[in-house]
């Protein structure tokens, strides 16, 4: 299933709170539960984010074809990785 911009949008919105924290991983996949979500540090994953946040990179999964991999696509998307980042 394919993320919409409506998604896109809302998923913005969580992300982009001044307040967000790794709190908000529960919240997403609550509110996304046709999506595979994944949590990992960003330093796990070495392609560009397709988004950045001040605490968080996000990469779009797509695993439609069997063997999952990450997409700058999000007609694609059928798993999120939300990427902690280290901010001090």
């Amino acid at each position: 299933m394919a993320l919409s911009p409506d998604e896109l949008t809302a998923i913005d919105q969580v992300l982009s709170a001044g307040d967000a924290d790794a709190q908000v991983f529960a919240e997403l996949r609550r509110r996304f539960s046709h999506l595979s979500w994944t949590r990992c540090d960003a330093s796990d994953v070495t392609e560009t984010p397709f988004r950045t946040y001040e605490r968080f990179d996000v990469h779009l999964l797509d695993s439609a074809d069997h063997c999952a991999h990450v997409t700058a696509d999000p007609t694609r998307a059928t798993g999120i990785v939300l990427a902690i980042r280290n901010v001090r």
